[in-house]
């Protein structure tokens, strides 16, 4: 069997491709899916299926494209109700793909229609390969909550994963090589980890979703403290029901001079600004959302603009417009209708001002708390980051939920803005600024205030 596993950091994606005897299969692809048509020419294969775990929620799927090219059929399982011609497979389906058997097992719980895919190759004795989408994660199981609006409740899905999990997959041998749809970073689980395969028999022993527990009690704790829902999630599952756009047809953002970017920002358009913490705090456009390519760049745009909204980004070059761009139409935002040319440049040279933001080291941060002065930590990390440590007095507000929070912050007390690392206090200091809020940025975030040796609280601290 030949095996390639895919990995898109950004997006703690993993998509695979198995082929055998010159057939092929790729399972759980991303949007732009010439990689996979070029990795399987190189190996001599033609792809034959295409199959998705599930209704993705959380990126939009290539499946339909990738069909367009190459021929192969589209699989999901039989409750997802795709919108275009597929095979719908339920429970005990198998597919041939040369002396690979790919055994399909209805696995609820994530969403309704989600299945797993066994692959075991006649031909040598290594391992079958269980491809879990969302169901088993390395290290966790997928979250329950997702489907609501489709009249199932949170408990109802932890009822049938873990039917899914101890009447299916732990039955498995413990050899079984397990590869799942995501890694650490995803929003699909609360605690992934950062492997990329692992064995049932691992899994037995290492994951807390996995240790002996009744149903009710299961059911407890995979419906307690689960991340935020972005508001962009139940989109792209529409989006991937229906079969997205080729990448080739989306249009190409024109470049646009200053003034055309501030028209476009009186009718209602959104600035992006693609470049880093420190460049965006060194001069940006007043109101604009800083979210840096180097970090979960789509996954943050996805959660704080909402589908549909114009966008103009702000970049150093087109390279990084071009990558913007790209990563954007991997959420299912295709609304970017051009970009500021000359960068920043362009925009004060054509004499309009831009804003700056103010920073702080974490020893001006410790300095001035020791002094008394009047200012208030936000950390803007998830709940259970802030738990584990967090500056001493500090309130949490995680990102997600800041924009529409914003009324619950004191009015004239400043906020020294905190993360893990900077990346997302960057983010949020711009959502603040587009509110008029006074905030000061924390440079290296809380893990800089660690390294520093100052010490950090584990406890809830009181609300704002």
């Amino acid at each position: 069997m030949y095996f390639k596993q895919f990995y898109l950091g950004c997006l703690a994606h993993g998509s695979y491709l198995l082929g055998s005897a010159g057939e092929g299969v790729v399972i759980d692809p991303q949007r732009d899916v010439d990689q996979y048509i070029e990795e399987a020419k190189r190996e001599g294969l033609s792809l034959k299926y295409i199959i998705e775990t599930h209704l993705h929620a959380d990126f939009v799927s290539g499946h339909r494209e990738l069909s367009e090219k190459t021929g192969a059929q589209i699989v999901f399982g039989e409750k997802a109700g795709a919108a275009f011609p597929h095979i719908a497979v339920k429970d005990g389906d198998i597919l041939k793909v040369g002396t690979v058997t790919l055994s399909i097992l209805e696995t609820p719980g994530h969403t309704p229609e989600s299945i797993c895919i066994l692959a075991k190759d006649a031909s040598d004795q290594e391992p079958a390969k269980l491809f879990s989408g969302d169901t088993l994660f390395i290290g966790d199981v997928g979250r329950p909550d997702l489907v609501g609006s489709k009249g199932f409740s949170d408990q109802q899905m932890a009822g049938s994963m873990y039917e899914s999990l101890h009447g299916k997959l732990l039955k498995l041998p413990d050899d079984v090589e397990i590869f799942p749809a995501h890694g650490a970073g995803s929003l699909c689980g609360k605690h992934l980890s950062n492997e990329r395969s692992s064995t049932i028999g691992q899994q037995k022993q290492f994951n807390y979703a996995l240790k002996p527990m009744s149903k009710e009690a299961f059911v407890e704790m995979l419906t307690t403290d689960q991340p935020e829902i972005p508001a962009y999630f139940p989109k792209d599952v529409e989006i991937n029901r229906l079969g997205a756009l080729p990448l080739d047809a989306l249009s190409r953002p024109l470049p646009l001079i200053a003034a055309e970017v501030a028209n476009e920002l009186q009718r209602g358009a959104v600035v992006l600004d693609v470049r880093s913490a420190a460049e965006y705090g060194g001069g940006h456009i007043q109101g604009s959302l800083n979210i840096g390519l180097g970090g979960q760049f789509a996954s943050w745009a996805g959660t704080l603009i909402q589908l549909g909204t114009p966008i103009i980004l702000l970049a150093n070059d087109l390279a990084q417009v071009d990558e913007a761009v790209l990563r954007l139409a991997r959420v299912g935002i295709e609304s970017v209708i051009g970009y500021l040319q000359y960068g920043i440049s362009g925009w004060n040279d054509a004499g309009f001002e831009s804003a700056q933001s103010r920073v702080v080291s974490v020893s001006e941060l410790k300095r001035a708390l020791d002094a008394g002065e009047d200012l208030l930590v936000l950390d803007v990390r998830r709940s259970g980051e802030y738990d584990d440590g967090h500056v001493p007095k500090a309130i949490n507000m995680p990102l997600a939920v800041l924009a529409d929070s914003i009324s619950k912050l004191p009015a004239e007390r400043p906020l020294a803005v905190i993360c893990a690392s900077g990346y997302r206090s960057s983010i949020a200091t711009s959502v603040l600024e587009r509110s008029g809020v006074k905030y000061m940025n924390v440079l290296g975030g809380t893990a800089a205030w660690k390294n520093a040796g100052y010490g950090v609280e584990q406890r809830e601290a009181a609300t704002a």
